[in-house]
């Protein structure tokens, strides 16, 4: 039999076991009505921070060279000798080829006998001069004398043979005259003699092919013993001897854009990047044409490229990156953090605060690249913003951020 006491005993562990699986139960009841931060969703984020952006414009052309001519002959002959062939690099002035003309000899040497002649005929001229000059003393010199004697004693010597040396007097000075101009007759066709000698020489000199500027053949069309026509712009048919490149200085002719002419102006450096080498080359804008083309609605713009070790072969194609507009020193986030306003230069970002709540911030936006834009007012370096999915965060929510390194925008 079960003693009062006794069944005290039992019932009161089972009384304690009760009240401790109450007090249990409330408790964690407690502890699940209070957010923990490990539930806290987790954000990508990326860091504002300063730094140089540079808005490029991309476009594709072809190397060409400098300078590229088909060498003609100016005369009509056969070639004697070419020294040059495909690949050779030329200096200025070099002799690249000698035609043979053996008429153009003969011409040359009727040329200098018609100088020699002429030169002869203005010494026999002077001849002239002076010996009509001795004849006119002499008469000029009988004429004053009768005159003197006339006018001292009068009756002396007859008139007649005063107005007869008179008349002698006046023949000889006109044949000094005559003298004269034919001796100026004969020193102008020296003149002209000489010129003619001169021009002769001149086409003879054009038998001598020399390279005009510095540069490579890049074809050869002629050998030795090949008949050259005359490359005159009438002669549809002549032959050239060689083709010469200039090719340490290659131009690339980019068509720019309408939108982007007002940017581009003489001097401007820009990056040449040629795929095939995997390499960049710095070029210069050189020169434009100063009009848009209807067609296209592009302006045709040259950017010199220096080639001096002639790694860059004409015909290869190259990017350049022309800067459009560049920025020192601004305050840059993602692109991807942006969410537009109601114009381009108005937008709103999402920022975790430093106690990791999200806030959402408006932003006076700038230049924009392809990864970065920059930020006017707003934020502040070190502000960290989501770049990631925003649709599900409300402003105030705690969140965990997960810093994320953005590569940098590409250099001008």
């Amino acid at each position: 039999m079960i003693t009062p006491n006794r069944r005290l005993l039992y019932l009161a562990p089972a009384a304690l076991l009760i009240l401790f699986s109450d007090s249990c139960s409330r408790t964690a009841k407690v502890e699940a009505e209070v957010p923990k931060s490990s539930d806290a969703p987790t954000v990508a984020v990326a860091q504002a921070t300063t730094e140089d952006l540079s808005h490029d414009l991309v476009l594709t052309a072809e190397f060409r060279p400098f300078q590229e001519v088909d060498l003609m002959a100016k005369v009509a002959g056969y070639v004697k000798t070419i020294s040059v062939d495909v690949g050779d690099r030329v200096k200025q002035g070099q002799l690249l080829a000698i035609l043979e003309i053996p008429e153009m000899a003969d011409d040359r040497a009727r040329a200098q006998a018609g100088v020699d002649r002429s030169q002869a005929e203005v010494t026999r001229a002077k001849d002239q001069l002076q010996q009509a000059q001795s004849s006119h003393d002499i008469a000029h010199l009988s004429y004053t004398r009768l005159d003197s004697v006339s006018k001292q004693k009068q009756g002396l010597v007859a008139q007649q043979e005063i107005d007869d040396a008179h008349g002698k007097d006046l023949v000889a000075e006109a044949q000094i005259s005559a003298a004269k101009s034919n001796m100026a007759a004969a020193e102008e066709q020296v003149h002209v003699n000489e010129a003619e000698l001169q021009r002769i020489k001149t086409m003879f000199d054009y038998t001598r092919v020399t390279a005009p500027f510095a540069g490579i053949v890049t074809k050869r069309y002629a050998d030795t013993g090949s008949m050259i026509q005359a490359g005159t712009a009438s002669s549809s048919q002549a032959m050239p001897l060689v083709k010469l490149s200039e090719n340490s200085l290659l131009r690339l002719i980019l068509p720019v854009p309408e939108s982007a002419v007002p940017t581009v102006h003489i001097g401007q450096q820009v990056e040449v990047r040629v795929p095939t080498m995997n390499r960049t080359f710095p070029g210069r804008v050189a020169r434009f044409s100063d009009k848009v083309t209807m067609a296209t609605r592009t302006m045709d713009t040259e950017v010199d490229v220096p080639n001096a070790d002639l790694l860059l072969i004409p015909g290869m194609y190259a990017e350049v990156h022309l800067t459009l507009d560049r920025r020192k020193r601004v305050l840059t986030i993602p692109v991807a953090a942006i969410d537009l306003g109601s114009d381009a230069s108005s937008a709103q970002v999402v920022v975790i605060t430093s106690d990791n709540h999200v806030e959402i911030r408006k932003v006076q936006l700038g230049l924009e690249t392809a990864t970065k834009v920059e930020v006017r007012s707003g934020l502040q370096e070190g502000d960290l913003v989501v770049i990631g999915n925003r649709s599900g965060l409300q402003p105030g929510q705690e969140v965990r951020p997960k810093l994320t390194t953005m590569s940098p925008s590409s250099p001008a």
